[in-house]
């Protein structure tokens, strides 16, 4: 059994900065590529950022220069910090993992959603 979880979402002004947290649980053998999608309403869901194995780094135009994804591989959780928030940056902030658990193929595995909202 896999968990994936996003925290860190809230409401916050415009200008202001968040950090969202997705940390990844149960019987795990690895994990490859870890990202941030986003639905806004009314929207399909787009693409954020993601951070392969690797270390490097990958952002989707809207973020990029204001959100920072980041990675503790010990934790098993990916991070992303938002800032110079907008208002059309009002979501739901998904998580997806990419994990292969013992004796399985690899799976891509997707949070719940965390909501961000940014308004004044």
């Amino acid at each position: 059994q896999v968990q994936v979880v996003e925290s860190g979402g809230g409401l916050v002004q415009p200008g202001g900065s968040l950090r969202l947290s997705c940390a990844a649980s149960g019987s795990i053998f690895s994990i490859g590529v870890m990202g941030w999608y986003r639905q806004a309403p009314g929207k399909e869901r787009e693409w954020v950022a993601s951070m392969p194995g690797d270390g490097s780094r990958n952002y989707a135009d809207s973020g990029k220069g204001r959100f920072t994804i980041s990675r503790d591989n010990a934790k098993n959780t990916l991070y992303l910090q938002m800032n110079s928030l907008s208002p059309e940056d009002t979501a739901i902030y998904y998580c997806m993992a990419r994990i292969k658990q013992y004796g399985r193929a690899w799976y891509d595995y997707w949070g719940q959603g965390t909501q961000v909202t940014v308004s004044s």
